[in-house]
């Protein structure tokens, strides 16, 4: 390699970037299936809800409809739900939460909150006018067993529309869930500035 002159180094890169492409193509031609995932972002790390908005936003970009239920974080006023008001009829936004669990102290109150937003989610999705909905936050509530794990697994496995992506954030997803999921990205928590005593911020919180 260290005799070869820049020449033949491109063309050995060339010929090597020829055949990764024919075995890639290959590959790609056997992917024929389209239909509606069900994706799942849990884990520790900051990221979850971010990642699922940015699909938020790509499924706009290609001119299609989204909805958005958060089941905790409606009680913030968040950049991306201002920035999502823009597009008007196109997305559906339903803040049903009340914050986290701490800040009602009230079982009862925070069961009916879940009931409701489940609801809401369940009649988004049925309906089928949106191309991706996103339970923002849903894993929260199941961990709280706010909703039975089994009913909200059994819905989205079997019910779900086929053309209909569902995004599911929060930490500490459910096993069934989890198992139910065509694609899980679990976000992994390396730092985070709230640990050095950092608040907050907008714009990268909320």
């Amino acid at each position: 390699m260290k005799d070869m002159s820049e020449a033949e180094r491109d063309a050995r890169h060339a010929d090597k970037m020829r055949k990764k492409k024919a075995a890639r193509d290959k590959i790609i031609a056997t992917k024929t299936i389209e239909k509606g995932l069900l994706i799942v972002h849990p884990g520790k790390g900051k990221g979850k809800s971010t990642a699922a908005f940015g699909l938020v936003l790509r499924m706009l970009g290609h001119g299609h409809r989204v909805a958005v239920v958060q089941f905790v974080k409606g009680a913030w006023e968040t950049g991306e739900r201002a920035a999502l008001e823009t597009f008007g009829d196109r997305v559906s936004i339903q803040t049903m939460g009340e914050g986290f669990t701490w800040e009602t102290q009230d079982r009862q109150r925070d069961l009916a909150a879940a009931r409701g937003a489940w609801e809401r989610a369940k009649a988004l999705i049925a309906e089928g006018e949106h191309r991706l909905v996103l339970l923002d936050e849903l894993n929260i509530v199941l961990r709280y067993d706010y909703l039975p794990v089994d009913e909200v697994v059994a819905f989205l496995r079997d019910r779900k529309p086929d053309h209909i992506h569902v995004v599911v954030t929060g930490r500490n997803a459910p096993d069934g869930l989890i198992e139910a999921a065509d694609l899980v990205t679990s976000m992994e928590m390396v730092k985070h500035p709230f640990r050095s005593g950092v608040k907050a911020q907008e714009g990268i919180e909320f």
